[in-house]
């Protein structure tokens, strides 16, 4: 069984060997542009991973492990954009190097270059595939759409939340696992084990990506930190915040969030304070590990040696020990 920096480098080699030949250029340069930027290539990689689970033959799986990489990209460009991020990955965002219009497009390209590579699955398996990356891909849309309502609602309840991010981020992760497990001859029944695991998964990796934006090393975590809490962001933390603040609490929030002209770094250094003195940052970690034990006991179901488990524990692990 393959590694998982074995993996990587597959990875990486095969979107390094990308070609975009096609015109006009001005389409595709911030296309390259995102890809080049590197990442963790997390999805393609639990993807392959996922069919080396079942198979040695993991190339079956690579078309549309990039296809999914693509489409991910593809999702953060346009999320930059409505975010008006500066950064993605301590380089510029493709609208700030571009323009909004530039990102649109581009993006545009992007969902169907996805589809493209994901089109490249052996024909058996091609409507099945299709049709999982069908439905996350909406579901990823309705969990961005209810990101930007959140905007607008007063309160915002944990379940709430927790479902936002279960659509945004925990769907697509579940689809490259069980997506890679059918590739590679797996079963209906545990390929859905490793979806239910990659949703668990997901979602811890997504409240650690929360807390990553206000407590992680700016060199590390690759966007600037303090940017959920700037844009007045209902994440995890800001709601357990709001669930444990007393009525002055509650209050000096709302002025603080309110106030045009509060300094960046004041603004952040103060709701970072009142994280600490409610012990937020613990009561996120502890739901973290919920939701990584929750996708540790889905995996144990899985009918594989224990040395094939063994491996793809220790990247789950690697994965939400992350510091970036």
């Amino acid at each position: 069984m393959y590694s998982f920096a074995q993996i990587l480098q597959i990875v990486e080699s095969h979107i390094e060997q990308i070609n975009y030949n096609r015109s006009p250029q001005s389409l595709y340069l911030p296309v390259q542009y995102i890809l080049s930027l590197g990442g963790k290539r997390i999805r393609p990689a639990l993807m392959l991973m996922a069919c080396n689970l079942y198979s040695e033959a993991v190339e079956k799986a690579l078309q549309p492990a990039i296809g999914m990489e693509i489409f991910h990209n593809f999702t953060l460009l346009h999320d930059d954009l409505i975010d008006e991020a500066d950064k993605r990955r301590n380089q510029l965002t493709v609208h700030k190097k571009w323009n909004p219009n530039t990102a649109i497009l581009s993006g545009d390209a992007m969902l169907i270059l996805a589809y493209q590579f994901i089109g490249d699955t052996e024909s058996p398996l091609l409507k099945s595939i299709l049709e999982i990356f069908t439905v996350t891909a909406l579901e990823i849309c309705e969990g961005q759409q209810y990101d930007m309502d959140f905007e607008q609602w007063p309160d915002v309840s944990e379940d709430e939340y927790i479902e936002m991010i279960r659509l945004k981020t925990a769907v697509l992760i579940a689809c490259c696992l069980k997506s890679g497990a059918l590739i590679g001859g797996a079963s209906n029944e545990e390929a859905n084990k490793l979806y239910q695991s990659g949703i668990y998964a997901g979602l811890a990796f997504q409240l650690q990506d929360d807390l990553l934006d206000t407590f992680g090393d700016p060199q590390t975590f690759g966007k600037n930190i303090g940017g959920d809490i700037l844009c007045n962001k209902k994440t995890f933390l800001h709601l357990q915040m709001m669930q444990r603040a007393s009525g002055a609490q509650k209050e000096l929030v709302r002025t603080i969030q309110s106030d045009k002209n509060c300094r960046p770094e004041e603004k952040i250094a103060a709701i970072k304070s009142i994280y600490e003195s409610l012990g937020v940052r613990e009561i996120t970690n502890d739901r973290i590990l919920h939701y990584y034990n929750r996708a540790m006991q889905e995996l144990s179901g899985l009918q594989l040696s224990a040395e094939r488990l063994q491996m793809f524990y220790g990247t789950i692990d690697m994965l939400l020990g992350r510091k970036s």
